[in-house]
Parts: structure tokens; C-alpha cells; sequence
């Protein structure tokens, strides 16, 4: 029994050291919510996001600060926000990762409003090879609606 605790320690260790992990789940989320904001009204400001984020908007600042620093957006204080090249790639990059797992959510016969929840704390966390798995399996089983209509049954 030593050993499978060890094992897993060993997993949680690996996991939390992997390049994954140490990438900022909360920057990925306030690229995903510049994006949004973008993409709807065709700008973002530093309230708008500390209202969707609910956060103060020093903290907003702080983290706008950062993101520009690492070539996320191009951010000048008191004016709109825009994405970077790079911070689209990432903001789109969750955006599917979003849809994959609210699709594969949907096949499941989870609610809307919980896989959409459940999807906010997953997105940022699986592996690209995870996601790509996810989508042919969920390719597979729309090619085969009877496995999804079997399923459902149960």
C-alpha cells in the first residue's frame, strides 16, 4: 500500500512541476475574458474586466500590467485593451478547449449550466494531447449515434 500512496505522491509532485501547471491559469482567464469583452463590444476596459473577474481594479491593473509584460496585450492605462497576436492564440486556444469539453459535456447528459461551470475549472488544466483525444472521441461517437442513444439509455 506504500507504494500506490508513493505513486501518487510522486503524480501530484510531477504534476504540479510540469510546464503546464507553472503557465498562469488566471492570466489564461483574463485573456479569455479580454477576449469576450472584445469580441462583444469591441473593446475592454479595466472595469469591465474587474466586474466579470470580481476583482478590485488595482488588481486588474496589476494583472494588465503583467500580461503586457509578457507580450499578452498591448495595454496603456486609462484606454482600451487589445490582444496581441500571442494573447489571441491563447484566448482562442481556450475557447476550444471550452467547446471540446462543453460538447463531450453535452454527450454525457450533463446540464448546461453545470458543464459550463465544470468547464471553467477544467479548461486551463488538461494537456493538448488530452483535448485532441477528446475531440476524435467525440467525432467518433457523433459518427455513431446509436453508442450516444445506447448511452443515454442506461
Amino acid at each position: 500500500m506504500k507504494s500506490k500512496n508513493s505513486k501518487r505522491l510522486d503524480s501530484i509532485k510531477a504534476a504540479h512541476q510540469s510546464e503546464r501547471a507553472r503557465s498562469s491559469t488566471r492570466m489564461e482567464d483574463y485573456l479569455e475574458i479580454i477576449s469576450e469583452l472584445v469580441e462583444l463590444k469591441g473593446y475592454a476596459t479595466t472595469l469591465d474586466i474587474s466586474r466579470y473577474m470580481n476583482v478590485s481594479a488595482p488588481s486588474v491593473t496589476k494583472m494588465l500590467q503583467r500580461l503586457d509584460e509578457n507580450g499578452f496585450l498591448e495595454y496603456e492605462k486609462y484606454h482600451g485593451i487589445n490582444l496581441t497576436e500571442k494573447g489571441i492564440e491563447i484566448a482562442e486556444g481556450i475557447r476550444q478547449k471550452h467547446g471540446i469539453l462543453l460538447e463531450f459535456f453535452e454527450i454525457l447528459g450533463v446540464g448546461y449550466d453545470t458543464a459550463n461551470q465544470d468547464t471553467e475549472g477544467i479548461e486551463h488544466h488538461l494537456n493538448p494531447k488530452t483535448i485532441k483525444q477528446l475531440r476524435k472521441f467525440i467525432t467518433f461517437l457523433k459518427a455513431n449515434p446509436k453508442i450516444i442513444e445506447n448511452f443515454k439509455n442506461l
